[in-house]
């Protein structure tokens, strides 16, 4: 279905500033990304101020799209950081907590393959010395 000459030019279809893509701020360096930043945060004040001031229907409506638009640049900022640090941590002995695998708090602690196949002399003694009987049953 084809929309409707209203829905064509209804106001949510018209936004005042483009909204930021993730993928282009990828591209971009640290210190472009905290520009970015603060002049977003900059342009929230504003229409913050703008908002208690009476300011126009469209700065009200903009103020959800600057905010999301944060929420993308902090997020892609924090991704390229942990990406750079997992690989400074490849093939390293240990990993930072932060960048170790979650998984369960049970997982975590369960022992290892090693070390539960463990055994101590005095099992292995027992073992060697008593070996589990074999029968020959009838069929």
């Amino acid at each position: 279905l084809a929309p409707t000459f209203a829905a064509k030019f209804h106001p949510r279809n018209f936004r005042t500033m483009a909204k930021i893509k993730a993928y282009e701020l990828r591209s971009n360096n640290k210190a472009a990304l905290t520009k970015k930043l603060d002049e977003l945060k900059n342009e929230l004040g504003q229409l913050r101020v703008a908002k208690v001031t009476g300011g126009a229907q469209s700065k009200l409506a903009k103020i959800k799209v600057v905010r999301k638009s944060i929420a993308r640049v902090l997020t892609v900022y924090n991704q390229t950081q942990k990406s750079k640090l997992r690989e400074a941590f490849t093939g390293k002995t240990f990993l930072p907590k932060d960048l170790r695998q979650k998984k369960t708090r049970a997982i975590r602690r369960k022992l290892t393959k090693e070390q539960a196949q463990a055994v101590t002399l005095s099992q292995k003694k027992t073992a060697d010395n008593f070996p589990t009987r074999k029968y020959a049953l009838k069929a």
